[in-house]
């Protein structure tokens, strides 16, 4: 049988951080409704996801689209698989990354998309149909990378940092300020420098299998090692 849904906070936070599609734009006002209602969050934090929750209900389709893209799809350093942070390309992906698909089986979630397993609207949608303490343990595991990609998002401007500020009050964790340091030194590209990105970019292929030599992890130590992030290469980049 299907999960059903436990959590609209965290589905609401998973569909903001979709791809924006017309579709999403007319469900914005519902989808505000329930972040505003969500007394987890304190009152500021509530109050900072409403400007983007208007900017995606009312700008233009092609300009949210383009934003999004630049932010998180051409922003290494940005991107909402979270094993990118965790592992980069490195062969240990793989293998987190069947565990994660094996997690997902186990509890009947079959996401339709055609998105990464480990791809964070993905994983929230799953989150939000399981048991609140375990969604719990797994956003704490991850909210040293939530409080990393916040900093980045409020160098740009972006309204999309309110998103994983929420994150972290919802995990009721405190970030690892020494994880997220570590985070912070991975050098930023501006993401309309196609060059630098296509050299950024230019890495070995992700291995979606877990190692012969290596006993494949179960999913919570796998998602444990989150609080040790990937050391970046130095041309690696945002």
């Amino acid at each position: 049988m299907a999960p059903q849904l436990h959590d609209r906070t965290l589905k609401a936070l998973s569909l903001v951080l979709s791809y924006p599609t017309r579709e999403l734009q007319h469900a914005m006002p519902e989808i505000g409704g329930v972040l505003a209602s969500d007394s987890r969050l304190t009152a500021i934090a509530r109050r900072a996801l409403r400007p983007l929750v208007e900017e995606l209900g009312g700008r233009d389709i092609y300009d949210l689209e383009e934003q999004f893209v630049l932010l998180f799809d051409r922003s290494r350093t940005l991107s909402l698989n979270l094993f990118e942070h965790v592992h980069g390309e490195s062969r240990d992906r793989g293998g987190a990354m069947v565990s994660l698909i094996e997690t997902y089986r186990e509890h009947g979630y079959d996401p339709a998309t055609s998105e990464l397993p480990d791809h964070l609207p993905v994983l929230l949608e799953f989150l939000s149909m399981v048991p609140a303490s375990e969604a719990q343990e797994i956003l704490a595991d991850a909210a040293h990378i939530f409080a990393a990609l916040s900093e980045r998002l409020v160098r740009r401007e972006s309204a999309y940092a309110a998103v994983f500020d929420a994150l972290v009050q919802l995990s009721g964790a405190k970030a690892d300020r020494q994880a997220v340091a570590e985070m912070l030194k991975a050098e930023e590209v501006d993401p309309e420098d196609l060059e630098a990105l296509d050299a950024v970019w230019e890495e070995s292929e992700v291995t979606f299998g877990p190692d012969p030599n290596a006993g494949c992890p179960q999913v919570r130590d796998m998602l444990s090692r989150m609080d040790t992030p990937v050391t970046p290469a130095p041309h690696a980049a945002e």
